[in-house]
């Protein structure tokens, strides 16, 4: 109830050491004017509070007010144009052992009429959608990798690039996801980062050849699923841990059910500001389950 409480706090902080206009690149040309940590922190007011850009300017114009600290505010035209390139930092804590990774994907509207109007005159041409790939660390509940595609790409291409994203000096014990990722570059890519893979096999897989650490350790769970049966398998290896990585996905949508931006390399960014919104507020607290009886 205090991490609620917490959440819904409207205290802001601005560190006066913060880095708010930009270093200069010692590039010819004209230098920017405000540093990522400033674009960042206007486009998190703006994804937390749903405001049009024009509206956060004038918010956080406000709150810098406010503050006294006397520091100018980016005009809604060089926060659209930076939101394009910008490098998004997605804070987490991280786990004290090795990480358990949760894997999933949704798609997310970025055009067309509401769920309404889709029902009584149909759906038209322009519903346009977007994927969010994430996986979350079991432990803590914090992002620790996301990937935004087009609606025609697939959930397994994706999980190789994931994993990407989670550095080398991060020991990954094992990867949980639905049989949407039992492929061979899922298994060889979880192999290589010396993880074990918690994937169900699909009804009707059968083995495959064991030229590779991925395909031994996929013929492994296929021969455990069918002797003990997929229920009990699922319920021995763990495999209902995933559902913490759906209720996540419920959490990003609850952000908005629809991206604002139009263009897709502002989208990315705006999918990234949400779960670094997300990793705040799992900071904050998270509810502590214990199994009685």
């Amino acid at each position: 109830n205090q991490a609620l409480r917490q959440r819904g706090s409207l205290t802001v902080w601005f560190d006066p050491e913060m880095q708010w206009d930009a270093v200069p690149s010692g590039r010819r040309g004209r230098q920017q004017a405000y540093s990522d940590a400033a674009i960042q922190a206007c486009l998190t007011l703006k994804v937390l509070l749903g405001l049009p850009l024009r509206q956060a300017t004038g918010f956080v114009a406000s709150l810098l007010e406010l503050s006294g600290l006397g520091w100018s505010v980016p005009d809604f035209s060089t926060l659209s144009r930076r939101q394009k390139t910008l490098d998004v930092t997605i804070p987490y804590r991280g786990s004290k052992g090795p990480l358990h990774l949760l894997v999933d994907s949704t798609g997310i509207k970025v055009e067309g009429e509401g769920e309404w109007h889709r029902r009584k005159h149909g759906a038209s041409k322009r519903r346009v959608w977007r994927k969010i790939h994430i996986g979350i660390d079991e432990e803590t509940l914090e992002i620790r990798a996301v990937e935004v595609t087009s609606s025609n790409v697939g959930d397994a291409p994706m999980l190789p690039e994931l994993l990407k994203q989670i550095g080398l000096d991060q020991q990954i014990a094992t990867v949980t996801a639905d049989g949407a990722y039992d492929t061979r570059a899922c298994h060889d890519a979880i192999a290589d980062r010396g993880a074990a893979a918690i994937i169900p096999p699909r009804r009707n897989a059968r083995p495959w050849k064991r030229d590779s650490a991925g395909a031994r350790a996929r013929n492994e769970i296929l021969r455990a699923s069918k002797h003990l049966g997929r229920a009990l398998w699922r319920n021995w290896s763990g495999y209902h841990r995933r559902s913490r990585v759906e209720t996540k996905m419920n959490c990003v949508k609850l952000l908005g059910q629809r991206l604002t931006s139009r263009d897709f390399d502002r989208q990315v960014a705006e999918v990234q500001i949400r779960a670094a919104v997300l990793n705040r507020f799992t900071a904050l607290g998270i509810p502590l389950t214990v199994a009685m009886g």
